[in-house]
């Protein structure tokens, strides 16, 4: 079995497996090529040949223990019928559901024709991965990409869908109603594609209050993970509620994953002590470090490694690696871990 699957599976391996956040992307010039020739970030995620050559660059070049399928968080309104697009230097726009009115317009159904093409990519790429590399299939978070619908765009501190979630907490729940219930479908259709574990990002979990977090991140998320289960008893399942901090413990024990992704503020005895103790822990180096590499960069892999690696460890990055990362860090980082000797 791949080491990845074995530790979210149970056990603890002697070295940690690894992989990175975003590692299909800009700070690889073969994708920057094939990103040029394309054009549209969209037809890189629903043209299944592109989106599994770009899945399987980094495996490529590093032979990480696990890839994750290229694709994007907002397939979901997309296929709830939302518009949306990319634009260059501006990130993703969505028509916004700012009003109650259209908040209450939004489709409760799913057609999921239009994310076929993923499903067919995730299955181009499990054909042509060894069989010992993971095939991570994922979803966003509902709290997270009902703060783009909202809004119809990322904010400094996502107020809007904030301001909803306070003054109209019913007409917000509809729209995280939804979305549970469409994510639970669709990772259900990637692992019958060939997923073999899923993860669920929640990026702007950090800006919720701990009443509200327990409501809009674990609550969610539980239903998810029961909703996947329900149909999939195995399925491994990894949760990133990014600048969680101390909320971790409850995230954790709230929903139910295998493993949950930190970032590189999380306080280690924390971890250890309430966090390792139930689930395994992916995480947690800076991406800056990766990309300013030589002797801070080995200190900062030494340091999750002396934190973490004595338990079940996934060793990646705290959030995306950087698009200006030379390729020789990475080529650095993979050697100190996999000589890490427990």
């Amino acid at each position: 079995m791949n080491p990845f699957i074995e530790v979210l599976s149970g056990p603890r391996q002697s070295i940690p497996p690894i992989w990175m956040l975003r590692q299909a992307g800009r700070y690889l010039p073969e994708y920057r090529q094939l990103r040029a020739k394309v054009g549209s970030f969209f037809d890189l995620c629903f043209i299944p040949e592109y989106a599994t050559e770009v899945t399987l660059q980094p495996i490529r070049r590093f032979n990480f223990d696990a890839a994750i399928i290229f694709s994007d968080i907002l397939v979901i309104p997309y296929a709830l019928g939302r518009e949306v697009r990319f634009e260059v230097g501006d990130g993703p726009r969505l028509d916004p559901l700012d009003t109650l009115e259209k908040s209450r317009a939004l489709s409760t159904q799913a057609d999921f024709v239009k994310l076929e093409p993923i499903y067919e990519a995730l299955r181009r790429v499990r054909r042509e991965l060894d069989p010992t590399t993971a095939l991570i299939g994922f979803c966003g978070a509902p709290w997270t990409v009902a703060t783009y619908m909202v809004a119809g765009q990322g904010t400094p501190d996502q107020a809007p869908a904030r301001r909803m979630a306070y003054q109209h907490p019913d007409a917000f729940a509809r729209i995280i109603n939804v979305l549970i219930e469409t994510s639970i479908q669709y990772l259900l259709g990637q692992l019958a594609a060939g997923a073999g574990a899923l993860q669920i990002f929640d990026t702007w979990a950090g800006v919720l209050p701990p009443r509200e977090f327990e409501r809009w991140s674990i609550e969610p998320t539980r239903r998810i993970v029961a909703g996947v289960r329900a149909k999939a008893p195995d399925a491994k399942i990894i949760g990133f509620p990014r600048g969680a901090g101390a909320l971790l413990p409850s995230y954790v024990e709230g929903t139910g994953v295998n493993a949950v992704s930190i970032d590189w503020n999380a306080e280690p005895s924390l971890i250890r002590e309430r966090v390792q103790n139930r689930a395994a822990i992916q995480g947690n180096l800076d991406p800056l470090v990766l990309v300013a590499g030589g002797a801070a960069l080995d200190r900062a892999v030494d340091d999750v490694l002396s934190d973490y690696a004595k338990g079940r460890l996934i060793f990646n990055l705290g959030h995306g690696i950087l698009p200006e990362t030379p390729i020789a860090h990475v080529g650095q980082m993979l050697k100190r871990v996999r000589a890490y000797k427990s």
